[in-house]
């Protein structure tokens, strides 16, 4: 499991998407010159992740215009990201990780078959990275079970606080 410092890199990785593309996230950076904020989420399956990709598709514009944009990320088959994704209609680049390449460079937490306790089968926990226009990590946060995650509006919170303050 990887770990990041402030102002370290961000890692790249190449994931699918719910279109079926490969998302390059080098690629991507370099095509939009803009911040990132990468939500790791838990699955199609999880309630409160439902909840929060909603909420993150409702607060589009807020991050647009502040230059930033949103990534999802699950260790889910893409097959179900898909389904999810049509259903709630969300636009934000959904990625299948399920080999665990970006969870495992990012240091997120995986729910596996060794946890010490049963809460849904394997998954990735939740985790949020905010990456600068050049790459370089700004904020993190992990989790080690589905509570505790920042709501959408202390994300946004997150994104005017370091862009207002940033050295």
């Amino acid at each position: 499991m990887g770990y990041l410092k402030l102002k370290d890199k961000a890692p790249e990785f190449k994931l699918t998407q719910t279109t079926g593309e490969t998302f390059s996230f080098d690629a991507h950076q370099k095509e939009h010159e803009a911040w990132h904020l990468i939500v790791f989420f838990r699955g199609s399956w999880c309630p409160v992740c439902q909840n929060e990709l909603k909420e993150l598709e409702e607060s589009k514009g807020y991050f647009e215009d502040k230059k930033v944009h949103v990534l999802a990320i699950a260790t889910e088959e893409v097959e179900k990201l898909k389904e999810m994704v049509s259903e709630y209609d969300l636009t934000m680049p959904v990625l299948s990780d399920s080999k665990l390449e970006a969870l495992e460079a990012y240091g997120v937490y995986y729910h596996g078959e060794d946890a010490p306790y049963e809460d849904h089968g394997v998954h990735g926990e939740p985790a949020y990275f905010l990456i600068d226009e050049k790459g370089k990590l700004l904020y993190q946060q992990r989790q080690t079970s589905p509570f505790g995650r920042p709501s959408v509006s202390e994300l946004r919170k997150i994104v005017k606080y370091i862009g207002k303050n940033l050295k």
